[in-house]
């Protein structure tokens, strides 16, 4: 039998948790009234406030906002209902020799980029290195990743120059960072202890590395590298026309800027589309068959 104590008590603790609160029905709610869920109500609250004044003021030189949605949703039809491929060098068969090059670009940069992060990878994980060695390491990916991919490429092209080798380098560059990252932390996730028994049996690294890590963390590593290029590969058509490499980003850039076609556009867009549901589809399949 509960004691009145003992009923108080639980009374007590169950309503101070969470700020728990009955409703008129008698049902137990939760209120969260702690500091950190108001400074968030109040950020929405300005963030919303300041996009309508922001809508309310701007300057929209006597746009006709009726005629412009008009005209946008013209565009879109014509883009995606009558695309065709005329003022593309070669007709379709230069568009998917451009969407080839394209590829293989996303293809190199990853291999490259995951390459480089397999081994220094290792270094980063706290159960596999120092502290102040992952620390470091961390610290110089985290730099690597802040800098947006194109900017990269154009750090580059200023040393060698306008091309596909330039795309290639920037690419590796910020996919190694990224793979890094991702890479150790799928290390860090394996367990400790058997690392530890590998050790007391007088494994050394190299030996820990093949017979423990990559065994167990092979379908994360495989996972992270395809989402990697699939990256790679949005990224390739975005800098195809910024580092002056080809392929199917550059014809999009012409399409769009020179001939000003929107039925190009639409063509090259369904193209870019489905090379992408098609590598979705070849990826889900790899990792299947990995785990």
């Amino acid at each position: 039998m509960r004691t009145p104590f003992v009923a108080n008590h639980v009374s007590a603790q169950m309503g101070a948790i969470g700020g728990m609160e009955k409703t008129r029905g008698g049902k137990i709610k939760t209120a969260a009234h702690d500091k950190s869920h108001r400074i968030i109500k109040l950020t929405i609250l300005a963030l919303l406030g300041l996009t309508i004044l922001g809508f309310l003021t701007f300057n929209y030189k006597n746009l006709d906002f009726f005629k412009a949605v008009g005209d946008t949703l013209e565009n879109l039809r014509v883009m995606f209902f009558t695309p065709h491929y005329v003022n593309i060098p070669g007709g379709f068969r230069g568009a998917l020799d451009q969407l080839l090059i394209t590829f293989c670009m996303a293809v190199l940069s990853t291999v490259f980029g995951s390459v480089v992060a397999i081994f220094v990878s290792l270094f980063c994980a706290k159960n596999l290195s120092s502290p102040k060695v992952s620390s470091i390491i961390k610290s110089f990916v985290a730099f690597i990743r802040a800098v947006p991919t194109i900017l990269w490429v154009l750090i580059f092209v200023v040393s060698a120059g306008l091309g596909g080798v330039s795309a290639v380098i920037g690419l590796t560059f910020h996919s190694a960072g990224y793979l890094i990252k991702a890479y150790a932390e799928s290390i860090e996730e394996m367990d400790e202890g058997t690392i530890e028994a590998l050790k007391a049996c007088g494994a050394n690294f190299w030996q820990i590395v093949f017979q423990a890590i990559l065994p167990s963390s092979i379908s994360y590593l495989v996972a992270w590298t395809f989402l990697r290029f699939e990256i790679n590969f949005a990224n390739a058509v975005a800098v195809g026309a910024a580092a002056g490499s080809g392929g199917i980003g550059e014809a999009l850039y012409l399409a769009g800027h020179q001939y000003s076609d929107p039925r190009e556009l639409g063509f090259i867009t369904y193209l870019i589309v489905a090379v992408v549901i098609l590598l979705e589809m070849v990826a889900t399949k790899v990792k299947t068959k990995v785990r």
